[in-house]
């Protein structure tokens, strides 16, 4: 089955303390990671860092939608990140659409993955996404059809490198319980390639 190429740039950015474009097929997303920094009394919390994430879209100002990815991408990175290490700080994950061809929720949240790794912060595990398309004609694949009217459903699963746990998960559409579940099975297979990149990318410390 055709999946999505990856490609990556690092230290994309000057000012945060690590910096990735991120690419799932024709999708891009700019990340940049700050922290752990000073935090604000209303937001310090004694015995752990504050996770912070900001999504902007290609265009406008964020919706209800945006604020759905951030709260779906803090809230990974915070079961993600050793916050117990930098207490009375911040980490903020900021977050930019480049392009969208499909894939963007599992574009974020790969390019959030990559760029706390990058970072050098401690993680309990690395995690990544998949998304997996139900066409109108049944099928399910991880490449997006070339129009969104060809797409019934859409699903978007975030595991985990040590068990494969599925950490989130996000639909769209109709769909069967058997189709759901035939989804998650795709991805599972498909998450070993996210994860690969990933390692293939630090040890290369460089564009790929």
């Amino acid at each position: 089955m055709e999946s999505p190429q990856f490609s990556c740039k690092l230290g994309v950015l000057s000012r945060p303390d690590a910096s990735v474009i991120f690419c799932e097929g024709e999708t891009v997303v700019m990340a940049g990671i700050y922290g752990p920094i000073e935090v604000k009394m209303q937001k310090m919390l004694i015995d752990k860092a504050s996770v912070e994430c900001n999504y902007r879209p290609k265009r406008g100002l964020p919706g209800v939608e945006d604020k759905l990815y951030e709260s779906l991408i803090r809230n990974i990175c915070d079961t993600a990140l050793v916050t117990s290490l930098y207490p009375r700080s911040a980490i903020l994950i900021a977050l930019q659409e480049m392009h969208n061809s499909g894939q963007l929720i599992s574009c974020a949240i790969n390019a959030a993955c990559l760029v706390c790794l990058e970072s050098g912060i401690d993680m309990k595990f690395m995690f990544g996404a998949v998304t997996c398309f139900l066409t109108n004609q049944e099928e399910l694949r991880l490449m997006p059809p070339i129009s969104d009217s060809a797409v019934k459903a859409s699903f978007v699963f975030v595991l985990d490198n040590v068990k494969e746990r599925i950490l989130a998960s996000h639909t769209e559409g109709s769909f069967s319980m058997e189709q759901y579940e035939e989804a998650q099975d795709l991805s599972r297979k498909q998450i070993k390639n996210v994860f690969a990149f990933f390692k293939k990318t630090l040890n290369s410390g460089k564009e790929m």
